[in-house]
């Protein structure tokens, strides 16, 4: 690092690994701040389930798969009814597939399309992953990466407290707080702001999101908001802070992710008196706040043989089923006594779904996706709803740039993920499976990417 400090700072070592190694490419200095010693398996990047989505890639047209960056917009704007931010919803389509396709070529990220089930809300095979299905592989290897790369230093556990500016008001340094309260002053002139969003801050919760605060929440536990306090001292937007990831499958026993694969290709789920009670593949970020809402707020995942071994490929379902969360029976009144459940109410609505699933009668619900009839032995897993991350933050334009209230940007200041607004819309409804990964990786590719070609440097 030169005398007057890293030519950026990235707060955040989850997506914001990204932007440190696309500045590096770049030929620039970079220090990460992470205020978790343990950030490769506890920060919401590590927690998620590395589906990546890349809208036009080379994996796409090698299985014949026709999409584009237009298509995957119109996906967003259908989920969110048309409330997602247009502009960055369409420069995030725009940089999904060479996004992913950087990261194959320059990070070597083992990368693979998803096709064996699709996520709700997408029109078409676009979600990308490692193997195992799990952020924590994902995140290992970019920490390797930037272990590997001289121009990258990390500073860990310490947390990134404050961002000042200079006269005109642009970025000039950062303050540094380190575990033992001690502060360091170190100059720069662009920081990128990585740092998650609010999702463990229980006031802002019950403030923004209140549907979903009596939740468990599922991430990482510096996901304080950090972000919006330093940008809004500055001077930043905000928007869409209503918006936020939910989850209706994580394992009571094990909190551990069950996953929606489960539901995808076949399953349902039971409330608290043995009955299902929506449409499951509507999404299973909404899904969150109608479980919660149901009596006990919890519920039964069921799934046969089939559909368990068909999820085993998910490093998450994998540590569930380990952990004896799974519980399983031949029949309906096997799988009541099992469960709890009332016997009268689990065979009833076993032999309803299996009318639905072979099209003698509609889905009250609405539900037209059974991917096969359930067929015992059946397994169960107890579930409990979750929020997994907000979706809302700091306003950014199309280089990640955090704008003020009054449009302009700040200088040198820069978000992404969690800790910008993303491109969910307004609830939980509009969430697709990889709308919190590329906002976090997307952004921080954008944010470095853009640095040669402003007058920070």
């Amino acid at each position: 690092m030169s005398e007057d400090g890293p030519d950026l700072v990235v707060a955040g070592a989850g997506g914001g690994l990204v932007a440190a190694l696309r500045a590096a490419e770049l030929g620039l200095d970079v220090l990460v701040v992470e205020a978790s010693a343990h950030f490769k398996r506890g920060n919401n990047t590590a927690m998620s389930t590395a589906m990546i989505p890349g809208a036009g890639s080379r994996w796409q047209r090698a299985a014949g798969i026709d999409d584009s960056p237009q298509q995957f917009l119109d996906d967003v704007l259908r989920k969110t009814k048309g409330s997602a931010d247009l502009r960055l919803a369409s420069t995030l389509a725009d940089v999904s597939a060479p996004l992913v396709e950087w990261l194959a070529d320059h990070v070597q990220l083992p990368l693979t399309l998803v096709t064996d089930f699709a996520y709700p809300g997408h029109s078409q095979l676009r979600c990308h992953t490692v193997e195992g299905r799990h952020g924590s592989g994902m995140l290992e290897h970019l920490a390797r990466a930037v272990a590997d790369e001289p121009r990258i230093d990390m500073l860990t556990p310490a947390r990134l407290t404050d961002v000042s500016v200079d006269s005109d008001g642009a970025v000039d340094g950062v303050t540094i707080t380190m575990p033992d309260g001690s502060v360091d002053v170190v100059p720069t002139r662009a920081v990128l702001l990585a740092t998650n969003g609010y999702g463990a801050n229980a006031e802002m919760v019950g403030e923004h999101v209140p549907e979903i605060s009596a939740a468990r929440y599922h991430g990482s536990e510096y996901s304080t908001g950090d972000a919006l306090t330093i940008g809004r001292r500055l001077g930043a937007d905000s928007a869409y802070l209503d918006a936020y990831q939910g989850h209706a499958a994580l394992s009571k026993q094990a909190t551990t992710l069950v996953g929606w694969a489960t539901v995808m290709h076949g399953g349902i789920v039971l409330d608290g008196t043995g009955r299902r009670f929506g449409d499951e593949t509507t999404g299973y970020s909404e899904y969150a706040a109608t479980l919660a809402a149901r009596p006990g707020s919890e519920g039964w995942v069921v799934i046969d043989r089939e559909i368990y071994d068909k999820c085993l490929s998910f490093k998450d379902f994998q540590q569930t089923v380990d952990s004896g969360a799974a519980v399983w029976a031949d029949d309906a009144e096997g799988l009541a006594a099992a469960t709890g459940l009332p016997p009268a109410a689990v065979a009833e609505e076993l032999i309803a779904v299996e009318r639905y699933a072979s099209g003698e009668a509609p889905d009250p619900f609405g539900r037209s996706s059974f991917e096969h009839t359930l067929t015992g032995p059946y397994a169960a897993i107890k579930i409990v709803p979750a929020l997994f991350h907000t979706q809302g933050g700091l306003v950014v334009d199309e280089n990640a740039r955090v704008l003020r209230t009054d449009g302009s940007a700040i200088t040198g200041l820069f978000a992404s993920g969690g800790a910008a607004m993303g491109i969910s819309g307004h609830g939980a409804a509009g969430y697709l499976a990889g709308n919190g990964l590329l906002p976090a990786l997307g952004l921080a590719y954008l944010a470095a990417s853009s640095l040669r070609t402003t007058e920070l440097l």
